[in-house]
């Protein structure tokens, strides 16, 4: 655990979260997954998180693990089909983890989800907090239309509005 990762989350506020996803573009962003579950029959959750708590942080909890937990937490696994997906931002490390229910991750691998983080990442760090999400919305509506075509059977499981913890 390195005392610079510490700093960063213990200095983090709501307040940066709030600058970095001011209620319009968490707006955007819930218009946009309403769009893009038009197009396929998956479910997308967005997450922001500003920092780690303390029992996190010092257990030196990774993003991903964090998403693992939000993931559950959210019950996003208890979809019909097993096609929930998660994109989870870890604001104090600038870190995005996405996370795909088991029907989605047997056709569509990590490789692909890594891709889309990478890409988020890089317009975080040019303070594109907005761009960036809606992009990888994008690229992930790409991907479930391709193999779960919205085919007028599936019905909105998971709320669309992003979640600010």
């Amino acid at each position: 655990m390195g005392i610079r990762r510490i700093g960063k989350h213990l200095f983090s506020s709501r307040g940066k979260v709030a600058r970095a996803f001011p209620p319009s573009s968490l707006d955007a962003i819930e218009r946009a997954i309403k769009a893009s579950e038009a197009q396929h029959v998956g479910q997308i959750r967005f997450v922001v998180e500003g920092a780690l708590d303390n029992a996190p942080l010092f257990r030196d909890q990774p993003a991903r693990e964090r998403a693992l937990d939000i993931f559950s937490q959210l019950r996003i696994w208890d979809t019909e089909h097993n096609n929930g997906i998660l994109i989870y931002v870890l604001l104090a490390d600038r870190d995005v983890e996405i996370i795909a229910d088991r029907g989605i991750y047997v056709r569509v691998g990590d490789g692909t989800w890594e891709d889309i983080c990478r890409e988020m990442e890089s317009a975080f760090r040019e303070g594109q907090f907005e761009a960036g999400v809606l992009r990888g919305i994008e690229l992930i509506t790409a991907h479930l239309a391709t193999h779960f075509p919205n085919d007028g059977t599936g019905t909105n499981e998971l709320p669309d509005a992003p979640v600010v913890v």
